[in-house]
């Protein structure tokens, strides 16, 4: 392994990530900084703009907020068991991280980036081929249930696993969106972790995301706050493989 680029987390600092990520964002990073990315500290609110608690999410549904941008989804899931803790992960180009695992009190809550891997498909207001399939359902893209699926390529990952690739077309796993739950047990957004693909997305829907956000709209980092929906509110169809 080549200590250069791994991602270098102390016991200590996975302790903390789970309390308050965004007091240490200097001493969580790759190397070469690229796999830890803190963005602005954005409070989750759900459909009537109050804060979100993690007490209020619904087990196994899919939930959708845009972060670190504008036009960026998040999917976010609060699992029917914890997620693993420190699961080694490895992008693309061979850079490891490691994942610590959920947040919430059972540490069931989980975030990752909403573009897939793949070719970028995403949920849009239209349709939606990227979702979290639950425990109780089914897809044929493999044998397992409890997965996130984009039905457009059928590229799995497991989402009690840092989002890694389990099968299909995908070279490498999804970013996960690093939350922070607070003493009111209201949850935060803080942070990125693992390789994105964010500016090849830009690149690739320029035109849409132009029609949709206004000429630099979709690349302005979301401050303050975001909304949190249902994928089945968010999106007028949901294509399920």
């Amino acid at each position: 392994m080549n200590r250069r680029n791994f991602l270098q987390l102390s016991g200590t600092t996975a302790m903390a990530i789970a309390i308050a990520p965004s007091l240490i964002t200097q001493k969580l990073y790759a190397e070469d900084g690229s796999l830890f990315k803190p963005y602005e500290k954005v409070q989750l609110k759900d459909a009537d703009g109050k804060p979100l608690k993690t007490s209020a999410l619904v087990e196994e549904e899919n939930y959708i907020f845009h972060y670190p941008h504008a036009a960026t989804p998040a999917l976010l899931v609060n699992l029917k068991t914890p997620a693993s803790k420190d699961i080694k992960l490895k992008a693309e180009d061979g850079t490891e991280y490691i994942y610590r695992g959920g947040v919430g009190s059972k540490g069931t809550i989980v975030a990752y980036s909403a573009i897939c891997a793949h070719q970028m498909t995403r949920p849009t207001k239209a349709m939606s081929m990227f979702q979290y399939v639950p425990t109780s359902g089914k897809t044929i893209a493999c044998d397992k249930s409890g997965v996130i699926v984009c039905s457009a390529h059928l590229a799995v990952y497991d989402a009690a696993n840092g989002g890694k690739v389990i099968s299909g077309p995908a070279t490498q796993g999804l970013p996960a969106i690093v939350l922070e739950v607070d003493k009111d047990d209201t949850l935060w957004a803080v942070a990125v972790l693992g390789p994105d693909k964010f500016e090849d997305y830009f690149d690739a829907f320029k035109q849409e995301l132009k029609a949709e956000h206004g000429r630099r709209g979709a690349k302005k980092l979301v401050k303050e706050e975001a909304k949190v929906e249902t994928l089945k509110n968010f999106t007028a169809e949901i294509i399920q493989a």
